[in-house]
Formats: structure tokens, C-alpha cells, sequence
């Protein structure tokens, strides 16, 4: 027995010695941390403490603090933890600049031996600038006779980031003329210059937008760009071109003076002086020159004489552009004098008829015209039309005379028809005269009232209140008077079980349509009804039309529950949860239902109150329950969870559900927990008191139970049944391996304690539990410590070892 205790006491001395050199092989060593840039202020950057080998009571008692450099204070220590934090946020390319490896140094200092530890915190760069340019337009001027090959500069892109986070690649928009090759200067420092590939030519395209793109090696990987303008400087390398050979122009004889008469254009490519362009007559009769005049500037023809066609019905004039460079083209003018037509023809309406039936048959006589053009030839040929979609036609009976007759059956909708009669001459331009008719048309009851709509359809919410106007419907009669007025009724609907006059009515004379009760979207959605329309007419006619109702759904039901069901206090049964189960295990499954309709029936799931609200989490569109992190030792056994179905409807109705979970291998483990109600206001602390001191009464119980059954055996020696257990050689001096037998014993639970007589080994193995309480516990003898141990499972997941007594 003092052997054992001298090896346990070595043990323990070598395992202090092993510690002290590994704590201090930490503290003399420099110390260095790792942490991106832009982290957040307060995010933990080491374990100060622990790098130091230091406790945590140890940090204020020894006076460990931080000495920092410069002006910035980037960390701080926190004494309760022994973890070094950040005090703001940090920006790599604030403090280092381009530096490949960005450090900030400090010490810690321990006052009680007034030592210094040196701390680097290296800041790592990440990609959070993209590339950018000094100006994002940048405009080049270059000539249309630069050669191909030259190579234009650009300006370079920055980029704070350093490493693969900097610039990589230049590109440039796609285009025929221009190139772009990249220069590298050192491995992180590229700059572009534009090559020109093809020869330009302003007149085919004057400007050339591009598009410089500078993109970094970075994850996400992030791109800035530049535009680029390129400006095609002109050369004077086109003349002037008429955009006709020959311009033609007719003009009336009568035309005034100062009208434009034709207009010359020439265009030229090129641009700036090189394109200005002068008009000028080259040759003209000097007939011509007195009556037309050519504005060099525009190159309009104007007329400022007096032209005769009589005197001349043709004019042939060259015309002439030259740019600035002395470049120039030639044309051709014509003029055309034309005859003019300056007599219209004379209307006049010899008789006519202001009133007929509207039943009168076709080619009744209206009216009688007569027609007369002091014009000759064809300038004095007259023609007689009536417009077209007019139920009338005129009929030539004498020269220069015309009937105006019915060509078919007259409508009476149409009360009157003002008639407009056209005589025009063959002139060019021609010339007209109208004279216009005012015939009246007396009615007869002939049309039906006519809807507005073939059919209507009517959208009216639920729960609308009684009595409201909810459509309306409108028909018109073409007739007069009496015949005209319309009066409204309804003849049938699709509504078999009750009354029609119950559910709607309708205004007689307005055609608006009431509701006799409040609708309700889940008992019926649609209904047909069918309107008629009645004139006041003799015989009376009419006209019937369909309103299709629907109703509109409103959120007036709230979402049920249908699994899980509910108990009397709105809570749901208790879910057993495996203690294995992963992240994203299935717990249970929320499934809900609404009465309502679209929108109103969308329903989401919501997580409103958990235990532990990270280790749960809810579908929103599912409502399935899954587990966010694998269950942990330190977690609870039993959770609460209240969650919320909401449907979409304005307002939104909802209902909740209250879940109650429990982390178990098997039910006989649940079990405790679904039946303690109040378990999950116990403190931590109360159960594994509760726990240590039953394990402490088991162990003093067990050792009393030895103890008797010791003496029991040494009493009964004489029995040779109590003694098969034993060793081979009861009287050998060695410590006998025997194997009591406890069963139905006074613990909290029974086991079975046996060994076989031919074991050499000091230990004793316990077989299957009698109890199902005591299924997990193990009682042994632990042959390297000499003890009899006792072990109980531990709730998250392990077991606790106990030792009963000692050798």
C-alpha cells in the first residue's frame, strides 16, 4: 500500500516538471498572432493567458498589462478572460501601406519581475479595394494618317490591396483598330499601353469608345474600368459630292416671291475647314438669273422675279460646291413651270327634301345639284362625290346636273345626316367646292337596348356589408324617346338552394346592383346572374346578359394546427431527440393549415422563443424543425419551443404551438424528463449535487454490504457451498478472489458480482443489471489503481468514475 502511494506521488512530480517546462518554453518564446483585416472591434485575436502560462486570478495579481507603440492603440487586454481583443477596427492598407507583410508590435508586461514578452499581430491582407483608375474617362486625339503599330500610353491603375489581392489583368474592350499591350515592372506593378493595330479613317469613324478593365487576383475577385475616347483627327483627303446628279423641281406659274423652289446638297467627309462647303452657279441665262437665286450658304433656290409659263416652262441651271481646300463638285438644276389651276368649281342645289322615314325604300330622290368650272380642258372637267360610308349616292341625269338618292334601307339611330356633297376639278393641284345637307330621320321602335359588355364580371370582397352597391350594368337603345327608355331586371341565377332575392336586387332604372346579405368567400366563390334590359317601345324589345360574381377572399380565418396536436394549454406532447443526432437532423415537423385562399392562405413557419435559440431551426416555408448544431455536453436536456404560423393576409393571423423536447438515447432515458414538468427551472448546480451525494450513499452501502458479507462467509466456512467461490487453496496466504453474490439486495438497484474460481486476476467483473434504473452502471475492480471503482453515464454523453474503498 505505501509502494502504490510512492508511485503515485512520482507520478504526480514528473507531470508538474513536464508542465512548468512546457509553460515556459511558451512565456520565453515570441509571441505571434495571425488576424484579417477589417475585423470587427472586440473580436478575439489570442489566448494571452495561456501563452504566458499564467491563471486567470494570476493576470491582475501579477500585474500583467500591455505596453503599446505609437499613437494607435489596436488591442487591449481583458483580464477576466486572458484574451487579447481588438479595441477598433483595423485597415491593413491604413497602417502598412503596399507592405507585403503588415506587423504591429507591442509588449506585455509583467510587473511583478518587470519582464517584458514581445507580441506581433500580423495583419493579413484581404481583397476589400477594387482596382481604380486616376480619372474614369480618359480622351486621346490621333490623326487618321497615324501609322499602325504606334503605341499610345495609358494611365495606370491602383490598387491598395497587396499579393494576389493587387492587379492582374488589363483588358480591353473588343474592337478592329486597337490593341492592348501589358508591361510588368516588378511582380505586382503592371501597367497597359494601347497599340493601334489597323489604320483609322475618321470619315468611316470618327470616335472609337473603349472600355480599359483592371481586374485583381482576389476572392471575390473585384474589377474597376475606364472609358477611353479616341478622337480621329481629320486630313482634307474628300471632295464635295452632290447627293444628286440632276435635281428636278416643278413650280406653279403663280407662286410668290421668297419660295424655296429646290434645295442642292453636297457632302463632304472630312471635317473643320475642310468641310465647309459654297454653293455658287456656274452657268445661267441671264432670264434665269433675274427670276432665281442660289444661297451659297444653304444652297436653297428661291424665286425673286415673276415667272410666265406662257413666257417659259423649263429652266436648266449647273450649280457648283467647293470646300476650303479647293476641292469641288458640279450638279445639275431643272426647273418646271406648271400651269395653274386657279378656278374651283361652282355647287349649286337647285331643290331638296329636309325630312324622311327612316323606312323609306332605297333610291328616294333628296336633292337636285348642278355643277359649273370657268376652268377649260382639264382644269375645267368636275367630278361629284358623297362620302362613302353614307347610306346616299348621286346620280349624273343631265350635264352638269346630279340627283342625290337613298342607296339602301335608312337607319333611325342615326337621327339626322348632315350630307356633304364634293365637286372637284381635274386640275393639278385640283381645286373643290362642298355644299352640305342637313337631312332629318324620323324614328320607329326597330332596335333592342344593347349592353355595353357581351358579358360582365363582378369582384366583390367577403363580409361586404348588407345592402352595398356592388356592380353595375348599363344598356343603351338606339330609338328615341319612348323607344329609348330602358328599364333592368333580373331573370335567373345559378343560386339553387335559396331565394335569388337574398343574396342581390337590382335599381330598375340605374342598373345598379345591391348585395341583400354579407358574402362569405368558404361558403360559396361564385355565382352566374342573368340581366335583362327592356325598352319602352310597342311591342317592347329587350336583351339579356350574363354578370359572373366572384367573391374575393379576405384574411378572416387564422391559421390551424393539425400535427402536432395540442393539449388543453395549447402546448404539444413531448419529441424524443437522439443525443447523436447531427446538425440538421429532423426533430419534428409543424403542419398547418387555413381556410383562406392565394396570399391569405401563404404560410410561413417562425421560431419565436427556444431554450437554446441556437441550437434550433426552423423552416420558414416547411416548418420543419431541424437541430443547427450537433447536441453538447453542456446543453440541456429538456427544451421549450414556441413557434408561430403566420399566414400572408393584411393583417396577418397567426396561431402558435408549444414544443417540448428531449435529448435521450431511448425512452426509459425521456422518461424522467417528460414526467418532471418543473425540470427545466432546476439549476445545473442542484442536480449534480443530488447526483454525488446518491453515489456517495450507493458507495457507503455497498462497503457495509462487503463488510457483512465477509463476516456472513467466515461465521459459514464450515458450509461448502458458501465457499465455491473462493480460490482453489482457501488457506493460501495470497488475497482469496471470491465472488459475492448480491441479488434483490437493499440498494436503489440489484446487480450480480461473480468470478470464475479459475481467474488469476485480482478484479472482479459484474454481470448484466436485474434493474432497468441501473442498466448504465458499472461497479469493478480497477486492477491498475487497486480499488473498486463505480461509474455512472453522465447526461451529455461519458461517464463519472467513483472509487468505493481502497486496498
Amino acid at each position: 500500500m505505501e509502494d502504490i502511494q510512492n508511485l503515485r506521488d512520482c507520478k504526480r512530480r514528473v507531470l508538474f516538471c513536464f508542465l512548468m517546462v512546457t509553460v515556459w518554453e511558451a512565456v520565453s518564446g515570441q509571441i505571434r498572432y495571425s488576424i484579417p483585416e477589417e475585423t470587427h472591434k472586440g473580436s478575439f485575436v489570442g489566448n494571452i493567458a495561456k501563452d504566458l502560462g499564467l491563471e486567470l486570478k494570476e493576470l491582475s495579481d501579477r500585474g500583467v498589462r500591455i505596453v503599446a507603440r505609437g499613437r494607435s492603440q489596436y488591442f487591449a487586454l481583458n483580464l477576466k478572460s486572458g484574451h487579447l481583443y481588438t479595441t477598433d477596427r483595423i485597415d491593413r492598407e491604413e497602417i502598412c501601406g503596399r507592405i507585403e507583410i503588415c506587423l504591429i508590435k507591442f509588449e506585455v508586461l509583467r510587473e511583478d519581475k518587470a519582464k517584458l514578452f514581445p507580441v506581433e499581430v500580423e495583419i493579413t491582407d484581404i481583397n476589400d479595394n477594387a482596382p481604380g483608375f486616376q480619372s474614369d474617362k480618359l480622351e486621346l486625339k490621333i490623326s487618321e494618317t497615324t501609322a499602325a503599330g504606334t503605341r499610345i500610353s495609358l494611365q495606370q491603375s491602383q490598387d491598395p490591396d497587396v499579393g494576389i489581392n493587387s492587379i492582374q489583368i488589363y483588358q480591353l474592350s473588343n474592337n478592329t483598330h486597337f490593341s492592348l499591350d501589358v508591361q510588368t515592372i516588378t511582380d505586382y506593378v503592371k501597367y497597359a499601353e494601347l497599340v493601334l493595330e489597323k489604320s483609322l479613317d475618321r470619315e468611316e469613324q470618327a470616335v472609337h469608345d473603349l472600355i480599359l478593365t483592371a481586374t485583381d487576383g482576389g476572392d471575390p475577385v473585384r474589377s474597376g474600368t475606364a472609358q477611353i475616347r479616341v478622337i480621329v483627327l481629320d486630313a482634307n483627303d474628300n471632295a464635295p459630292v452632290f447627293t444628286e446628279a440632276i435635281y428636278t423641281a416643278s413650280v406653279l406659274e403663280n407662286v410668290p416671291k421668297g419660295s424655296t423652289v429646290v434645295s442642292v446638297k453636297a457632302t463632304d467627309p472630312d471635317e473643320g475647314v475642310n468641310k465647309e462647303l459654297k454653293y455658287s452657279f456656274r452657268s445661267i441665262v441671264e432670264k434665269a438669273s433675274q427670276i432665281f437665286h442660289l444661297d451659297s450658304r444653304t444652297g436653297e433656290v428661291t424665286v425673286v422675279g415673276n415667272l410666265d409659263f406662257e413666257e417659259s416652262s423649263i429652266y436648266e441651271i449647273e450649280v457648283q460646291a467647293h470646300d476650303g481646300g479647293g476641292l469641288f463638285d458640279r450638279s445639275k438644276i431643272v426647273i418646271l413651270v406648271s400651269d395653274v389651276n386657279d378656278n374651283a368649281p361652282e355647287l349649286t342645289i337647285t331643290s331638296v327634301l329636309n325630312s324622311i322615314p327612316e323606312d323609306s325604300p332605297p333610291g328616294t330622290v333628296i336633292a337636285l345639284l348642278n355643277v359649273q368650272d370657268l376652268d377649260s380642258e382639264e382644269n375645267g372637267k368636275v367630278t361629284c362625290s358623297v362620302a362613302s360610308n353614307l347610306p346616299f349616292q348621286l346620280r349624273k341625269s343631265l350635264d352638269n346636273y346630279y340627283s342625290l338618292v337613298t342607296d339602301r334601307t335608312l337607319d333611325r339611330e342615326t337621327p339626322e345626316y348632315n350630307i356633304t356633297i364634293t365637286a372637284t376639278d381635274k386640275g393639278s393641284p385640283p381645286l373643290s367646292t362642298q355644299k352640305t345637307i342637313l337631312l332629318q330621320i324620323s324614328d320607329i321602335n326597330d332596335n333592342a337596348p344593347v349592353f355595353e359588355k357581351p358579358s360582365y364580371t363582378a369582384y366583390v370582397p367577403e363580409n361586404n356589408p348588407s345592402g352595398a352597391s356592388i356592380f353595375s350594368v348599363k344598356a343603351s337603345d338606339r330609338d328615341l324617346d319612348r323607344n329609348a327608355r330602358v328599364t333592368y331586371s333580373i331573370l335567373s341565377s345559378n343560386l339553387q338552394e335559396v331565394p335569388l332575392s337574398s343574396y342581390i336586387s337590382i335599381n330598375s332604372q340605374t342598373g345598379a346592383i345591391y348585395a341583400q346579405r354579407s358574402f362569405d368567400y368558404e361558403q360559396f366563390r361564385e355565382f352566374e346572374v342573368q340581366m335583362k334590359a327592356q325598352d319602352g317601345g310597342s311591342p317592347p324589345l329587350s336583351s339579356n346578359v350574363t354578370v359572373r360574381v366572384f367573391i374575393l377572399d379576405q384574411n378572416d380565418n387564422a391559421p390551424r394546427i393539425l400535427y402536432p396536436s395540442l393539449e388543453a394549454d395549447g402546448s404539444a406532447l413531448f419529441e424524443m431527440v437522439p443525443r447523436s443526432a447531427e446538425a440538421g437532423y429532423l426533430v419534428t415537423k409543424v403542419v398547418a393549415v387555413d381556410a383562406d385562399s392565394g396570399h391569405n392562405a401563404w404560410l410561413s413557419y417562425h421560431l419565436l422563443q427556444a431554450t437554446e435559440p441556437t441550437l434550433f431551426r426552423m423552416g420558414l416555408h416547411t416548418g420543419e424543425i431541424r437541430t443547427a448544431s450537433a447536441f453538447a455536453d453542456r446543453d440541456a436536456v429538456k427544451h421549450r419551443l414556441v413557434t408561430l404560423v403566420k399566414d400572408n393576409g393584411q393583417p396577418p393571423l397567426s396561431a402558435t404551438v408549444t414544443l417540448n423536447l428531449v435529448f435521450a438515447e431511448n425512452f426509459q432515458e425521456a422518461l424522467p424528463e417528460m414526467s418532471d414538468q418543473s425540470g427545466d427551472s432546476t439549476p445545473q448546480s442542484d442536480l449534480q449535487f443530488y447526483l454525488v451525494l446518491a453515489l456517495a450513499l450507493i458507495s457507503f452501502l455497498f462497503l457495509l454490504t462487503m463488510a457483512l458479507a465477509i463476516v456472513m462467509k467466515l461465521r459459514s466456512s464450515r458450509k461448502p457451498k458458501l465457499l465455491q467461490c473462493f480460490g482453489r487453496d482457501p488457506f493460501s496466504k495470497t488475497i482469496p478472489t471470491f465472488p459475492p453474490n448480491f441479488v434483490d439486495g437493499t440498494l436503489p438497484y440489484s446487480y450480480q458480482l461473480c468470478l470464475s474460481s479459475e481467474s488469476k486476476k485480482n478484479e472482479f467483473s459484474f454481470l448484466k443489471p436485474n434493474a432497468q434504473i441501473s442498466e448504465n452502471v458499472l461497479i469493478y475492480w480497477h486492477s491498475k489503481l487497486h480499488e473498486f471503482v463505480f461509474t455512472v453515464p453522465r447526461s451529455g454523453g461519458g461517464s463519472v468514475l467513483f472509487p468505493l474503498y481502497s486496498t
